[in-house]
């Protein structure tokens, strides 16, 4: 596996005597849904005991992204198996499956009951530390409780946690609990501790779930010294956090926009100094963010038909000034087959169109978001990649359908080109300051914008330059995309059966 060198990452067991094996070693990867993980699959026929591969007739191989394995059906890739010029060398069956350890999550809720007093002129105002305790024997804390005001019994508000900041996944981990009571200094005074495990906490409320609150050195000063009081747990409940993967795997499809800037501040495609320019040797900016956000998304696309817009050129034959034209030439059908057809689209729309301006985004803006609003089941999200060298004109208007497109299902990525100050976009970006129209606020962070000039690397290599710029835009899609989901209560669909045809032997499954 790997970007520009392979290193192997594993091997499967050797299954003896068949042409339709079904391997069962499984191999564990981080999935990353903003970059580009590439895989290879060789296959081999064992002749010897030699781990020397070159010892062993090559069989074929396949080739394949992480991305597309996890963005296909059921999570489940068919590819044919290539690498042997002339001779068909059957198909391998790959299938991914997300690891569900570490997705629970738990809501407690806990009361104490005759705490210490440790106030003066009153009760105590107790809280609770908890701590996980890691592999050197130390403690890292996890959660602190709210301080309940005045009081030897008090009843804290239930709290969630993931289980795995709770004890790593582990669950007979030692977990620590310190009771404090509040001090308006900072020099909280401590009451006591008590120690669990996630295992015990998981009996829910009982006689098991009740701890006395013990205070070292009271208990080896005082002999007649029992406790410091109890703490009870009064309810445990597992939630399964639900994640982008699930939904993927459900069928959710990704759907893809591209938008390219085609104003006059581009400067004449025909000359070597434009953002537009088509050098024989290069692509020129608005080509490689393209290309570098595009061949990622792709693979959550089964269709693979991109709709890909231009705004502000004069179109042929009259001159007319559009902010939202198809750049195939096709309105009614502005799709293009995978990101090599929008590219082609790109490329031809350059000798027909005349650049001009202003530079609007809102018309590009509400085109997604028409189609954005007709699908509210969860079962299609929409992703707009603005390309643009400029400052913006319709600020107002932009805000407006931004706003607007934030309870939709879509995402918009705005990469700036060229030299300009884009102030504006970060402003659009609301990452500091959430944006506004009108006195309305974005529902939710909907936009990601990053300037192309931090990506381009001086030593020439574009590769990994892209696959930076790719990593930085869409790294936060799949939040935005849950935040869609769960605010709209949409729980992902069950993952198809896997499809069988009839008759047909078991394929080679990795």
């Amino acid at each position: 596996m790997g970007n520009r060198e392979w290193r192997e990452f594993g091997r499967t067991e050797v299954i003896d005597n068949t042409l339709n094996p079904d391997f069962v070693r499984k191999f564990i990867l981080d999935y990353f849904f903003e970059e580009r993980q590439n895989l290879r699959f060789d296959l081999y026929d064992v002749d010897s005991k030699s781990a020397n591969l070159s010892k062993h007739d090559f069989l074929g191989q396949a080739y394949c992204t992480l991305g597309e394995v996890v963005g296909s059906l059921g999570s489940r890739l068919e590819k044919a198996l290539g690498g042997i010029p002339g001779k068909k060398c059957g198909t391998v069956i790959v299938k991914a499956e997300e690891l569900n350890n570490c997705r629970e999550s738990v809501m407690m809720q806990f009361c104490g009951n005759k705490l210490d007093k440790k106030d003066f002129f009153g009760k105590s105002d107790p809280f609770l530390v908890f701590y996980r305790s890691n592999e050197d024997g130390t403690f890292t804390i996890c959660h602190k409780t709210e301080v309940v005001k005045n009081t030897l019994n008090p009843v804290w508000q239930a709290f969630k946690i993931p289980v795995r900041a709770l004890c790593n996944g582990d669950y007979d981990r030692t977990i620590k609990v310190e009771v404090y009571d509040w001090d308006r200094d900072g020099s909280h005074d401590f009451i006591g501790e008590f120690s669990t495990s996630y295992r015990e906490l998981s009996r829910g409320q009982s006689q098991f779930n009740v701890y006395e609150v013990v205070n070292p050195k009271k208990k080896g000063k005082k002999k007649k010294y029992l406790n410091s009081g109890t703490v009870t747990l009064l309810s445990f409940l597992v939630d399964i956090e639900v994640t982008f993967l699930d939904y993927i795997k459900g069928g959710t499809q990704i759907n893809f926009t591209v938008a390219i800037d085609f104003t006059a501040s581009n400067g004449h495609p025909a000359q070597p100094t434009s953002l537009h320019y088509m050098s024989p040797y290069q692509l020129n900016t608005y080509a490689m963010a393209l290309k570098a956000v595009g061949e990622i998304i792709q693979d959550y696309d089964s269709d693979k038909m991109f709709p890909a817009l231009g705004f502000g050129a004069k179109l042929p034959p009259d001159g007319r000034v559009s902010h939202e034209f198809a750049l195939n030439g096709n309105p009614q059908n502005p799709y293009c087959t995978g990101i090599e057809g929008v590219m082609e689209a790109y490329y031809q729309s350059l000798k027909s169109v005349q650049l001009y301006g202003p530079t609007n985004f809102s018309p590009v803006i509400n085109h997604v978001a028409r189609y954005a609003a007709s699908v509210s089941d969860g079962s299609q999200y929409f992703v707009l990649l603005i390309i643009t060298d400029g400052v913006i004109s319709d600020m107002a208007q932009t805000k407006e359908s931004i706003v607007n497109a934030s309870c939709l299902p879509m995402s918009i990525i705005i990469v700036g080109v060229g030299p300009a100050e884009f102030d504006a976009m970060v402003e659009l970006d609301g990452d500091e300051v959430r944006i506004s129209s009108r006195g309305r606020y974005a529902e939710r962070d909907i936009v990601q914008f990053v300037p192309f000039r931090d990506y381009i690397d001086r030593t020439g290599n574009h590769v990994l330059s892209m696959a930076r710029l790719a990593k930085d835009v869409l790294a936060e899609i799949p939040d935005q995309f849950l935040s869609y989901m769960r605010t709209r209560g949409i729980k992902p669909s069950p993952a198809p059966p896997p499809y069988t045809p009839p008759g047909q032997p078991l394929q080679t499954q990795i």
